[in-house]
């Protein structure tokens, strides 16, 4: 079943001026849209991660770097100045872990982003059909091997296997905490359960996440089951909403919902492939552009004008109704 949001605008507001602009972690973006972690940007374009995080920057937003981007983190830090953060996972081989966070924190990232819903790489079918191969990744190169060509089946669940850690839980957010000074954000909650443990970890900022439908089947989609993370959360810590964005007007429901910002991952990977750094500025224009437009007809000068009463469930229409 889906769940159907429908706006509640409000009119006769003063929307002469519409300001978009936030915060995330103390760090200002012109709109509640981020760019998401997705790897290997170069198959996308030749420039890759570096074109990408050009964009980001002249878009005035952050980007979530990918531990699997083909660029070095260095080459994707010195290619322009914005704030950025690092998606990492943990390896079986925790010494690569901490010096891909020591690099991280030399090249100027401004905080780390833990996914924590690949104990075990999915099953992707179009991979293991295709026989997806793990290239060499260059941040990689001379620690350990990131290749692996299978004779069957895929190549990255071959390499994941290898390499990641599916011991790692809530009590080793404490050995990650104690290897760096940045804020340390989790992605891949889903459920308020698991959102109050991020919590009590004491972790400083949540992103909902299903790892765009590729990990589980049968797992929600994020849009709804934000609410009942942000509620559990009750603002202790910022909670993004990561997956299903592709519209201006998402953006929104996803901030009455109370999300802080969105990140969005395919449709910049789209961008890119088509024009290189202009797509991807092409992209998150076009999502800005719709979001103000937004907020201009439901009566929200400003983020902090979007309340949960600017969107309805269906469920609570019929109910209103009985």
């Amino acid at each position: 079943m889906f769940l159907i949001f429908r706006f509640r605008p409000r009119v006769l507001v003063d929307v002469s001026k519409i300001d978009m602009s936030t915060k995330i972690l103390g760090y200002p973006i012109s709109a509640p849209i981020m760019i998401a972690p997705t790897g290997n940007h170069k198959l996308a374009h030749p420039e890759g991660e570096t074109a990408t995080a050009k964009a980001a920057a002249a878009c005035k937003t952050i980007m979530i770097v990918s531990y699997m981007s083909s660029c070095t983190y260095e080459e994707i830090a010195s290619s322009c100045n914005a704030v950025r953060f690092l998606q990492i996972y943990v390896y079986k081989r925790r010494d690569i872990t901490a010096q891909v966070v020591k690099r991280a924190e030399k090249a100027g990232f401004k905080a780390i982003v833990l996914t924590v819903d690949v104990p075990r790489l999915g099953r992707r079918e179009a991979d293991i059909k295709n026989k997806m191969i793990s290239p060499q990744l260059k941040n990689f190169k001379g620690v350990f091997s990131t290749e692996a060509q299978p004779g069957k089946g895929s190549g990255v669940q071959a390499f994941t296997s290898r390499a990641f850690d599916a011991s790692f839980s809530w009590k080793d957010i404490e050995w990650l905490r104690s290897i760096t000074e940045l804020p340390i954000l989790v992605k891949g909650i889903l459920t308020r359960e698991d959102a109050l443990k991020a919590v009590e970890a004491g972790v400083d900022g949540i992103i909902v996440s299903n790892h765009g439908g590729r990990q589980l089947n049968y797992s929600p989609a994020t849009i709804t089951v934000l609410e009942e993370v942000v509620q559990v959360v009750r603002g202790r810590i910022p909670v993004l909403l990561d997956g299903g964005v592709r519209r201006g007007t998402d953006v929104f429901k996803a901030l009455a919902l109370g999300a802080q910002a969105v990140l969005v991952g395919r449709p910049i990977v789209y961008g890119l492939a088509a024009k290189g750094e202009g797509g991807v500025k092409k992209v998150i224009d076009m999502l800005k552009n719709e979001f103000e437009i937004t907020m201009a007809l439901s009566g929200c000068p400003t983020i902090d004008d979007i309340t949960r009463n600017h969107v309805r469930t269906e469920n609570e229409r019929l109910q209103s109704m009985l």
